[in-house]
This record gives structure tokens, sequence and C-alpha cells, in this order.
């Protein structure tokens, strides 16, 4: 059975939205899933927000679990983690480095575009060199940053935005752009 980790900031909107709908995608496909969520930036036991609540209930979907904050054992756990911004994976493989490969945002997972996954690979490298070279208190040679430029400006986001206190209709939105993630996902998973 695979474990997936969905990861947001709060675990009050985006991550938990995921985490329900796709326990209940996969349970309607008869796929054995388990799912989890939690937050780079929260305490345990916030309830989720009225909004995403309300979005789901609105696709027959209940989610009654607090926010968790993200830590080691739910990082270990988890074969897949899907961070809802590349905000989120960077913050993640800070803290946890040894879940590099196992950890995309949502939006990348299920994007099969193999070039632009070899131009994201690229980019993530050379952040972590930037990374590491101003911790040694160097910098990047002028060729990497014109590198680390070019592949910013041209790949897309994959981004999920984040609806926390908004309207209705923007959780609406989020909610929306997750589940056709999720179904892609579950295609993927199914393959």
């Amino acid at each position: 059975m695979k474990r997936i980790l969905f990861v947001c900031t709060g675990n009050t909107c985006r991550s938990p939205m995921a985490e329900a709908m796709l326990r209940s995608l996969a349970q309607k496909r008869g796929l054995a899933l388990e799912v989890r969520s939690a937050g780079v930036s929260t305490v345990d036991g916030l309830p989720v927000s009225a909004h995403a609540q309300t979005a789901l209930l609105r696709r027959d979907i209940k989610h009654n679990n607090g926010s968790t904050a993200l830590e080691n054992g739910s990082v270990t756990w988890a074969d897949l983690i899907l961070t809802m911004t590349a905000g989120h994976k960077r913050n993640l493989l800070q803290r946890f480095p040894g879940a590099v490969d196992k950890t995309y945002t949502l939006l990348e997972f299920v994007n099969r575009d193999e070039e632009l996954l070899q131009q994201i690979a690229e980019l993530e490298s050379l952040y972590t060199d930037w990374q590491m070279k101003q911790a040694l208190g160097g910098q990047l040679t002028s060729a990497e940053r014109a590198r680390l430029l070019e592949l910013e400006g041209g790949i897309p986001s994959f981004d999920i935005a984040d609806p926390f206190g908004g309207p209705l209709h923007v959780y609406e939105q989020s909610a929306d752009e997750i589940e056709k993630a999720l179904i892609k996902l579950l295609d993927r998973l199914q393959r």
C-alpha cells in the first residue's frame, strides 16, 4: 500500500483538502492508499479552514482532522511526499534532505514532460550548489547565475495558490485545481 503525504504551510487549507479528496477518489477507484497531510509552519490541532471544509462538503467529502506539524516521523512514513508549492518543497528538503528522491510538488509530479522535468532537476541542483556556496562564503559564477535565471524564466509555476483568508470561491478554485491534479496522480499510480 502506497503512503502519500501532502504538505502545505499551515495544514488548514490545501494539504487537508488534497488529503481528503485523494482518500475519497482512491476509494471510489478501489485503490488502497494511506494518506496524511502536514504543514511546514504550523502547530498540531488547528482546525481545517471553514471554507476548505465547505469546499470538501460540496464534494460530499468530510475531513475532521486538525493540523499536523511536519516532522521526521511523517517524512519517514511516506513513500511519496507532494507539496503544494516549490517553496514548501525547498523548506522540507532543507530540513529533511534524505527525502529528496520522494519529494515533488503535486503539479510537478503529475506533469510528465521529460524535458521540463530535466530542467527542474537542473534548477534544483543549481539551488543546492548556491546554498552550499553561500554557507561556505562563496557565490555562484556568472555562468551559473545566468543559467539559474534562464531556467527560472522558462519553467512554469508548479504552485497551487494559497486560498488562506480568501472568499469561498477562491477555495473552490484551489480545490478544483487540486482535484484535477489528483485525478492525474491516480491515473499515474494505477499504470
